[in-house]
């Protein structure tokens, strides 16, 4: 098989979740405990860390692979969806998987990845974790795809667990209240497993406490102990970029001074504290490994070009600035929006595009009223066609014009802004995927 050739056979031999949504659910573990039965238990032969959340668990995944790779570890890096590239999805110390090693893994596994029927996710947990043990890493970032209890990387034994926070999104899986929600994302607490919660919630609190409770897992909210102040720094990430530069508290005291990070969202406040406790509650898990605060600086500073992550309130253009923001649920776009009250700029165009199982109405109603507005649609079956989109958004009174793909919006915003304007494309992780891969 070419490298093409294993692609479309693992994109299409079942749904995609990520593509094509519901279809491609299964509220199933067992097919992939018996993937990982076949390959030997690959999940058994490296430590790792698992991380699940409505929002955030992307950006701390990174950042933690950031530091563990600093701090001298061989760290492999589990995440999804991708953004442009497949292998963006396994990373070890920031490299992506080699093609080779995916067509052979299937060329490999083929008969038996056919007579388990396994989904497109199932498969891919299955080829990370065969090669984080073939590539003998020191340790291993595991993201959750959906949930948790229920997720096909919920078959390893962590470390740590973290749980960044409880929102409202896929709310047709994982239920309608953030007590159910929480239930779902807390079924990765495992037994005597430390587990850190990046946000207190009255609704989500005693759940989270009984679940580790009831496993004799310690657990650290970490806005309950750590604070962020932010501070004037030293722009030496890249000049003119934007970045956030502070110092973190853990109960009052200093624990974390001096830090600059590319992440500049003003929701990364909040996966800050969470990595900082993460970091904490995992330096007595890793024996006689030590992970410094200059090793934390560092995974920090160093996260972009550590571990490839984009998209986060991420600069592709300047004058006017163009701004990629993968906000897709109404907690982000809360988020989002305060990092946008404090930016400066004249006119906004607001380039918003989703997929078909978000709640778009509600946000709709969310963005700045006074934005010039560009409705187009992502490149995956899962889309929200553009269509729609503009004529609810009309009926609701947030019209815009209608542009079949982010590129043709892009172009269009620039021909109609000023260099001192901001265009700002969000609403789906697919649509900046979109825009890094034709911008």
């Amino acid at each position: 098989m070419t490298y093409q050739e294993t692609l479309d056979y693992l994109y299409n031999s079942l749904p995609m979740y990520h593509r094509v949504g519901a279809a491609a659910y299964k509220a199933d573990i067992q097919p992939t405990l018996d993937l990982m039965e076949h390959l030997g238990h690959p999940e058994r032969m490296f430590r790792s860390i698992h991380i699940t959340g409505t929002n955030g668990k992307g950006s701390v995944s990174h950042l933690l692979a950031s530091i563990l790779m600093q701090s001298g570890l061989r760290v492999g890096l589990y995440t999804s969806p991708h953004l442009v590239d497949f292998r963006e999805r396994i990373r070890i110390n920031g490299e992506m998987i080699e093609q080779s090693f995916v067509t052979g893994f299937v060329e490999a596994h083929r008969d038996t990845l056919d007579r388990l029927k396994l989904s497109f996710f199932e498969m891919t947990v299955g080829l990370a974790f065969h090669h984080f043990a073939q590539q003998q890493v020191d340790i291993a970032v595991v993201e959750v795809g959906m949930g948790g209890r229920l997720d096909s990387t919920n078959v390893i034994l962590p470390l740590l667990s973290v749980i960044t926070n409880i929102g409202f999104d896929h709310t047709q899986f994982l239920g309608d209240t953030l007590g159910q929600i929480a239930v779902e994302k807390a079924g990765i607490i495992k037994p005597g497993t430390p587990v850190v919660v990046g946000e207190t919630h009255p609704e989500t609190e005693p759940v989270f406490r009984h679940i580790a409770d009831t496993h004799k897992a310690p657990i650290t909210f970490a806005d309950q102990h750590y604070s962020l102040k932010e501070t004037c720094g030293n722009p030496s990430i890249d000049v003119g970029a934007p970045f956030l530069a502070a110092d973190i508290y853990c109960d009052g005291s200093p624990r974390y001074t001096g830090i600059q990070s590319p992440l500049a969202g003003a929701y990364q406040r909040k996966n800050l504290l969470t990595l900082a406790a993460a970091i904490d509650q995992l330096r007595p898990q890793l024996g006689n490994h030590s992970v410094t605060c200059q090793h934390v600086l560092d995974g920090i500073r160093r996260v972009v070009s550590d571990t490839g992550l984009h998209g986060r309130w991420e600069t592709i253009g300047h004058h006017p600035r163009i701004i990629l923001e993968t906000a897709h649920n109404a907690d982000g776009i809360r988020s989002m929006l305060q990092q946008l009250s404090a930016m400066h700029y004249r006119r906004l165009h607001l380039i918003y595009g989703c997929v078909g199982d978000k709640d778009f109405r509600s946000i709709l109603s969310l963005l700045p009223t006074d934005a010039i507005r560009y409705y187009t649609q992502p490149s995956v079956p899962r889309r929200l066609p553009v269509e729609e989109l503009t004529h609810a958004a009309a009926a609701a009174g947030f019209p815009g014009s209608l542009h079949t793909d982010v590129h043709e919006a892009i172009e269009a915003a620039r021909a109609a802004a000023d260099p001192d304007d901001l265009i700002l494309v969000t609403g789906s992780i697919f649509l900046v995927a979109d825009a890094l891969a034709t911008d």
